[in-house]
């Protein structure tokens, strides 16, 4: 059994409302600690069930309202080991509220906060997407295997695509155009300056490891369909993103690479099969890491909330089966018509 420690400050006034309504809810230890000097509100330490947070939260949350939220703050802290051990106890029947949250592995409180940091475009951001599309373009000349892999780890693309995932499950349009906003930076620092990179380097159309990103087969709608899943999956559980993370600019980063530097020499019908790939990726990437999103029971706290949240997921959900329909139909095309 995994435990997660949870320290809470509030008004003294809510004391018994917040016991009374957390009691039942895998509380493995509580104390409450006296604020003598100065006077002041107590603060609870709670040991809780990993199984069991969300529904803590957001039960202490119901406790004390959307207002006055100055007057409260509830921090959660990692544990390494508590001693005596935490036993587990016997498999028994949950009450719906808890089962609904018990795969899920984090709360959404910590997921928003994970994917709102990772989805900055702030001075780091792009100087890593400068040096992975540097690293990227010149790896993809040399047909160079292991450079575009490097470039692949450096590359910041997975927390912008995770936010824009979160924000369409939380209803979230700040995040959900912070997210946008961060991906259109980082889309268009990439285009530019393999764009000037291809107008300055010599053209090698030999390069296969260039070559292959202008071409779209159903195998890249796959994969990028695997990458958006392995990346959802990553953050609600709380596992390292990083393989995953290189799996998403395998996906991203070299299609929009391949765009400049084939503009960039005068190939404009070997641009266009980029575009497509880079077009399939994104929308497969997105479409998948909402479909997580969706299967894990990642949504707002308040029926308001959600009711909101769902329509933007059925949009959304809407347009990406409608763009990933045209473009197997598009990529069907290119296939019976490969000269074109």
């Amino acid at each position: 059994m995994t435990t997660r420690q949870i320290l809470v400050t509030a008004p003294k006034s809510t004391l018994t409302y917040l016991v009374r309504a957390i009691r039942d809810v895998g509380v493995i230890d509580l104390r409450v600690l006296e604020a003598t000097d100065p006077p002041g509100d107590p603060v609870l330490l709670i040991l809780a069930d990993d199984d069991d947070r969300q529904t803590l939260l957001d039960r202490m949350q119901a406790v004390f309202g959307p207002e006055n939220e100055d007057d409260w703050r509830i921090t959660l802290l990692p544990i390494e080991a508590t001693i005596p051990r935490v036993e587990e106890e016997d498999e028994k029947e949950e009450p719906k509220e808890r089962r609904e949250f018990a795969s899920t592995g984090r709360t959404r409180e910590e997921i928003y906060d994970s994917v709102w940091r990772n989805a900055r475009a702030d001075r780091n951001y792009i100087t890593f997407v400068v040096l992975s599309t540097i690293v990227a373009a010149f790896g993809m000349l040399a047909d160079n295997v292991a450079v575009v892999v490097g470039a692949m780890v450096i590359a910041p693309l997975l927390g912008p695509n995770l936010a824009l995932a979160v924000g369409i499950a939380l209803g979230d349009g700040k995040l959900m155009g912070k997210a946008l906003m961060t991906n259109l930076v980082g889309v268009a620092i990439v285009l530019a300056l393999s764009l000037a990179i291809g107008l300055i380097w010599p053209p090698d159309l030999a390069a296969k490891e260039l070559m292959s990103r202008s071409e779209v087969g159903f195998d890249g709608m796959a994969i990028a369909l695997a990458s958006g899943a392995a990346a959802a999956l990553s953050l609600v559980s709380g596992l390292s993103s990083a393989l995953v993370g290189v799996m998403v600019a395998v996906a991203l980063l070299p299609p929009t690479a391949a765009i400049g530097l084939f503009v960039g020499f005068g190939q404009p019908t070997l641009a266009v099969g980029a575009a497509t790939l880079l077009a399939v990726n994104v929308v497969c990437v997105n479409l998948a890491a909402q479909a997580v999103m969706a299967s894990r029971g990642i949504t707002p706290r308040t029926f308001y909330e959600k009711k909101a949240a769902a329509r933007s997921q059925w949009i959304s959900a809407a347009i990406s089966v409608g763009l990933l329909a045209a473009l197997a139909a598009l990529i069907w095309w290119r296939l019976l018509h490969p000269a074109t």
